[in-house]
């Protein structure tokens, strides 16, 4: 497997700096036109830029945008203030950077709203241009560093809980075939996919034991027809299609263009330089997945073995 690895992080690497090199989403909120007008031509080439004329308009923009990097808005509006505005965001994003525009001294307002985490900086009108673009742009990496440890934060959970799950399986199984179908559900979650399967192997060929997740409901196996089973049953290492339609000859395959699957990551289960399982993962859309994720990927496969392993042992024993 490990000789895979590598291009499996070179795919997620060349992803990753697709992924950076699209522009950060920006809302800017104020009730002057002629503000909203200067704040887009000020980041429009650095910033994906939303525009709003009220905080209920910016709250509306939000909802179908989704997150967004920064947010800068004016203190004084009708309706709402822009502190007031600030903080119904902070609960649904709670990463979003927030720079407050005023040329008041709102002072109480805002030493709160910046106590309260609500605000990152607070700037006076009328502003000066390189100052607001050099707090705009410490306030987007604060944004990425923060998201990023998020997703880890998030990916570690997930990790533990898999890996804890294929060890409480282990202990549960009273035979190797009771593991299957646990194992396949913990793998099909923690990855979020359209349909996992796990199929005991041997004399490296498919054998009738198999586990099946699917949160569609039926899933149908056509693991023994497949490419990428028999190449990963064969060398021992990790198959991987990110985007089938894009492979010359996956795509020819009926049974991908039947299923409708779009990326299959096909994970070989050795022990003792053996393959005595694969784990087939299955999406409808491309995926691929992070350098972490792909280690976890190695380091579950591992615990699997051990899995089916012991249980087989136990249950000749009995």
């Amino acid at each position: 497997m490990s000789s895979a690895i590598p291009e499996l992080n070179n795919i997620g690497q060349r992803l990753m700096s697709l992924e950076r090199q699209k522009k950060p989403k920006m809302l800017v909120v104020d009730d002057e036109p002629d503000n909203l007008d200067l704040l887009y031509r000020t980041f429009r080439r650095d910033f994906n830029v939303l525009r709003a004329e009220s905080g209920v308009v910016a709250l509306e923009v939000l909802a179908t945008e989704g997150e967004v990097a920064v947010i800068i808005s004016d203190q004084r509006m009708p309706e709402m203030k822009g502190t007031e505005f600030l903080s119904k965001t902070v609960p649904q994003f709670p990463n979003t950077m927030r720079i407050i525009l005023t040329g008041f001294t709102d002072v109480e307002d805002l030493v709160e709203a910046i106590n309260s985490g609500q605000v990152y900086k607070y700037i006076t009108k009328p502003w000066d241009p390189n100052e607001l673009k050099a707090v705009v742009q410490r306030a987007a990496e604060t944004y990425e560093l923060l998201k990023q440890r998020t997703e880890e934060l998030r990916r570690a959970q997930a990790q533990t809980a898999l890996l804890s799950a294929i060890v409480q399986v282990a202990r549960q199984a009273s035979c190797t075939e009771d593991c299957l179908t646990p194992i396949a559900a913990a793998f099909g979650e923690n990855f979020a996919v359209d349909g996992c399967i796990l199929q005991l192997v041997e004399n490296k060929s498919l054998s009738a034991a198999q586990g099946v997740y699917s949160p569609e409901g039926d899933l149908q196996n056509w693991l023994a027809h497949d490419p990428l089973t028999q190449e990963a049953i064969a060398t021992q290492t990790m198959q991987l299609a990110v985007n089938v339609a894009s492979d010359a000859a996956l795509a020819q395959v009926q049974h991908y263009s039947d299923s409708g699957v779009q990326a299959h990551f096909l994970i070989p289960i050795t022990f003792h330089d053996q393959v005595i399982a694969v784990l087939s993962l299955q999406w409808k859309q491309p995926f691929s997945l992070q350098e972490d994720e792909l280690a976890l990927m190695h380091l579950s496969a591992q615990q699997v073995a051990m899995a089916l392993t012991c249980t087989r042992h136990l249950h000749a024993v009995v």
